[in-house]
């Protein structure tokens, strides 16, 4: 049983090492590890929905916002609510500078994605709601090893 868990883990961590793209099921698999499927009753395949069209898996991703706020890596937070950088900021909801989200190690992103989840839901998110919200969305997971009943989508 070691043995398969580590042939599963093993891509996860070499991707986390190699790069700041992930393939979608390097991805999914890796979210699922930190505890993202049904997070705040998100599923599995929402998240990966969800950062496939803010960042297409790149956890350097930036794009700035016409108000002068910058969204930042995988999960595109944004600079005026949930982090501080040299822009306008009303709060540092993650209590992190920006840049940490573009580490290739997603951690930082991980963990302010659930901080932001926890407060408003994938609804936070436009791409969620213009790309995922109320679709089948379980063709992001597909193909991945991934249990489906693990991830059913749309909760919410």
């Amino acid at each position: 049983m070691l043995k398969l868990q580590l042939l599963v883990l093993v891509p996860v961590f070499w991707a986390v090492a190699q790069g700041s793209v992930f393939e979608r099921c390097q991805w999914a698999r890796l979210l699922k590890s930190r505890g993202m499927d049904q997070y705040q009753k998100i599923s599995l395949a929402d998240w990966v929905c969800l950062t496939r069209w803010e960042s297409s898996f790149n956890t350097r991703a930036v794009n700035h916002n016409r108000d002068n706020s910058t969204d930042y890596g995988i999960f595109q937070i944004n600079s005026k609510w949930w982090c501080r950088d040299s822009g306008p900021s009303r709060a540092n909801g993650c209590n992190i500078n920006c840049s940490a989200l573009l580490a290739d190690d997603p951690t930082v992103a991980i963990n302010c994605a659930k901080t932001v989840a926890r407060q408003q839901g994938a609804k936070a998110w436009v791409a969620w709601k213009v790309h995922c919200q109320g679709k089948d969305v379980s063709q992001y997971i597909a193909g991945c090893g991934l249990d489906l009943s693990d991830s059913a989508s749309n909760f919410l």
